[in-house]
């Protein structure tokens, strides 16, 4: 019966206040979640895992000391990714980024990929920015993916000491970070000889990942890893 009127309320309150797909836009029927089930059969999973060289680790080749990287999903500059990510970022739904968490972690469970991970870190917000969007993008993702594989989720230790722009460009990043260190991690000795895993949410050319990683690998003994939610192929 309780199941019944729970039904009812949610088909009320679809009428009301109709849900829409984040990646095409369609209404969502009674058992869809964010996107319908169309958009996400069609969601481009890379299917690279953990064991296996993949292009994410190619592009941090020669540039920084990970262990392994990879990520979930293609992202391309027209499509579904996008348009979620989108949404995720600039429209005030955190929420894809507990869905593509729950998702991504599910996999690494399934698939036992990266079950020695101590800590899980998301890549930080400058705390204008963090002020302004009212929510790191890659909190959630990060936080479910570290239910998933058993590992402590902490996030404030890594640090982003100035408020730039967006930048995609590698050589942007990384004459801000000759002059000053653009990420800081507060506190040299919890990750010591840790396996820490880093996230973000897109890669492009590993600008971020690489002055991130490097904040970390100041730390005795640390591996890290790297993954994001989607990579530009």
């Amino acid at each position: 019966m309780y199941s019944k009127i729970s039904n009812i309320l949610n088909d009320i309150n679809t009428v009301l206040l109709p849900r829409l797909c984040f990646g095409c836009n369609a209404l969502l029927y009674r058992g869809e979640e964010h996107v319908c089930t169309v958009c996400r059969n069609q969601l481009p999973l890379t299917e690279y895992t953990f064991n296996a060289v993949n292009p994410v680790d190619r592009i941090f080749y020669g540039r920084i000391n990970i262990i392994k990287a990879s990520s979930f999903l293609f992202f391309t500059e027209k499509g579904i990714v996008k348009s979620i990510i989108h949404y995720l970022k600039y429209k005030n739904q955190e929420q894809i980024g507990a869905f593509l968490g729950n998702w991504y972690g599910h996999i690494l469970k399934e698939n036992n990929f990266l079950n020695n991970i101590d800590y899980v870190v998301p890549v930080p917000l400058h705390r204008k920015k963090l002020k302004k969007r009212g929510y790191n993008q890659v909190s959630l993702f990060a936080k479910l993916i570290a239910e998933h594989i058993g590992a402590q989720y902490l996030e404030g230790i890594l640090i982003k000491t100035a408020n730039t722009k967006t930048q995609t460009k590698k050589s942007r990043i990384l004459r801000w970070q000759n002059k000053q260190a653009l990420y800081i991690l507060t506190d040299h000795e919890i990750f010591q000889d840790k396996n820490v895993l880093l996230l973000d949410d897109v890669i492009t050319t590993g600008a971020t990942m690489e002055v991130c990683a490097t904040a970390l690998s100041a730390t005795k003994g640390i591996n890290i890893y790297v993954a994001s939610m989607a990579i530009v192929p």
